[in-house]
């Protein structure tokens, strides 16, 4: 399910520049970001890692457009975000935007088919849902589970369900928060064996997580310490490169 031409595996996909994000309450300020300047190729695997309240979530919800920057430049895909208008960051996070967060957030009354769809409701996809929810499944190895329920599913099945919600309508980028959080170790590598998947296939991967072992499966790491880049590190002898996810 790659989306990404081998000719624009190295091109940036997002470029940030002196980003500050401050938050306020009741007119009183709280910076959060204090000036991050930031470059992702497409098709990399980056991770982002940081201590609690480092701001590195914060970080995430404005390059996958769920929230915006109170300061500083901010281009994805050539495009400058702030002559955006809202409609438009809409249609982006809708059609190359997949996210998938530590808490699965799906929908207890809904088959796993049905779950993975709904992001098709909501987009410009077109016909044939059904069938690109399928293949979305199939590539998870959850083709054998598409009518349960996500109550009848483990910890590990459950990610994988929100992984293909987040690939189905084959995003230029998927944000992954903390996946593994709430998975056992079997489970999180299974887990992060598909996004090694996923990213060999092209996709471009940013990963946010407090777990050095998870960020191990990146090609890069950002540390990230009260609300600026502390220091950018190549992986070495990075996990998962020879690995093929097992169903």
């Amino acid at each position: 399910m790659a989306n990404k031409s081998a000719d624009r595996k190295h091109q940036n996909l997002i470029e940030i520049e002196g980003l500050k994000k401050t938050y306020y309450s009741e007119g009183l300020p709280t910076p959060v970001l204090h000036g991050i300047d930031l470059k992702i190729r497409a098709g990399e695997f980056l991770a982002i890692m940081g201590p609690s309240g480092s701001g590195k979530s914060t970080l995430m919800h404005i390059l996958g457009f769920l929230d915006t920057l109170s300061e500083g430049k901010f281009t994805f895909d050539g495009v400058d975000v702030s002559k955006l208008s809202q409609d438009d960051l809409a249609l982006i996070r809708g059609e190359k935007i997949g996210f998938v967060f530590q808490a699965f957030f799906l929908l207890p009354h809904a088959t796993v088919l049905e779950n993975v769809m709904l992001p098709l409701v909501y987009s410009q996809a077109g016909d044939h849902h059904r069938q690109k929810a399928l293949k979305a499944l199939e590539a998870v190895g959850l083709s054998h589970r598409v009518n349960f329920s996500p109550t009848n599913l483990s910890g590990g099945e459950k990610q994988r369900v929100a992984i293909a919600r987040a690939l189905v309508n084959q995003p230029a980028v998927i944000f992954a928060d903390e996946p593994t959080g709430n998975l056992d170790s079997k489970s999180g590598k299974q887990v992060m064996d598909i996004f090694q998947e996923l990213n060999k296939a092209g996709h471009t991967i940013i990963l946010v997580t407090h777990e050095s072992v998870t960020a191990q499966n990146a090609e890069r790491i950002v540390r990230i310490k009260d609300g600026l880049i502390e220091s950018e590190e190549m992986v070495k002898n990075r996990l998962g490169e020879t690995s093929q996810y097992q169903k």
